[in-house]
């Protein structure tokens, strides 16, 4: 196999298509640390350059565990992280406050057993801070040396815009990277997201690509499947409601097409989401050594018209 790096948004730095990312590597999900580091090096033997996890996750252990893996191999990865979800019961542990982000890059260097972190990212929109406000606390430490480029996740358009004018106004450091949910089944960002981010040259790792297992072939009719992460709600697959019974339909048709293209339905899947031509790279956060192998495929994989064309039928675009 060989890995195709692509350009990061304008920043020069070049990633694999495929982002490793780390939310199951600890009690959410895999809480054997020698298997999880095991499946870190295998990604990184394999090509990947792009490593992502966040605070938030295992409640810290993720990126513990993203750190012992990192020893000695740290010059070589893309290490990108996030921050903004509460991390306590205290009401000032949470956010995009200056306050909170100077705490939080110092546990994030910490647990990751580094000095520098290459992308920090907004995990979300803080509606109670002033955009200046974190991009401010951020632009000081690029300066520092602590982080080396900055970000934002499941930004709207115009949030996006919002964010790029008052860097510009105010001569703050810019977010050169959004990351929004996307796959097969979740195709909003195309509409405004994708567009946008791209006038403003920044480069976009997506998330869920196998939107949250529905698109792993875990989840199909007739098969009774349960999630096995602590982190996603059960609700989300309760078959007996009307929403999920509608996805299946829509799972069986797309596993008819990953059949007649020779392909599995993760690699359709994640093929579809990282041949977007807004699209940098797509985080996939394997819990296994297995699921792992199950992805990798996908960056040599190249979907013909006619099998876009039948994914446009049965989800429309944006």
């Amino acid at each position: 196999m060989t890995m195709e790096y692509r350009p990061l948004g304008r920043t020069g730095v070049r990633v694999s298509p495929l982002c490793l990312g780390a939310m199951m590597f600890g009690p959410w999900g895999n809480d054997d640390v020698d298997d999880s580091v095991a499946i870190i090096h295998r990604a990184l033997d394999a090509g990947v350059n792009f490593i992502e996890t966040a605070d938030v996750y295992s409640a810290g252990e993720s990126k513990r565990i993203v750190g012992t893996a990192l020893a000695g191999r740290r010059d070589d990865v893309v290490l990108a992280t996030k921050f903004y979800m509460p991390m306590g019961e205290n009401p000032n542990a949470r956010g995009g406050s200056r306050k909170w982000i100077f705490r939080e890059v110092k546990e994030s260097l910490r647990r990751l057993q580094t000095d520098y972190i290459d992308l920090y990212q907004v995990h979300r929109p803080d509606p109670d801070t002033d955009v200046t406000e974190t991009l401010g606390a951020l632009t000081d430490l690029v300066a520092q040396g602590k982080i080396r480029m900055i970000g934002s996740s499941s930004y709207s358009g115009s949030q996006i815009v919002e964010a790029q004018w008052a860097a510009r106004d105010r001569n703050l450091s810019r977010f050169v990277t959004e990351q929004p949910p996307y796959s097969i089944l979740v195709r909003g960002i195309e509409e405004d997201v994708l567009p946008t981010a791209r006038r403003h040259g920044m480069g976009i790792l997506t998330y869920s690509p196998l939107s949250g297992g529905w698109l792993s072939g875990r989840f199909r009719k007739n098969a009774n499947a349960a999630p096995v992460s602590k982190a996603r709600p059960g609700a989300r697959f309760d078959m007996s409601r009307p929403d999920n019974q509608g996805k299946l339909d829509i799972v069986e048709e797309l596993a008819g097409v990953a059949d007649s293209a020779g392909l599995t339905m993760i690699e359709l899947a994640i093929a579809f989401v990282i041949r977007h031509p807004g699209v940098t790279s797509a985080i996939v956060g394997p819990r296994t050594m297995q699921q792992l192998e199950s992805y990798l495929p996908a960056t040599e994989v190249r979907l013909d018209d006619d099998v876009l064309d039948r994914i446009d039928e049965l989800v429309a675009p944006g």
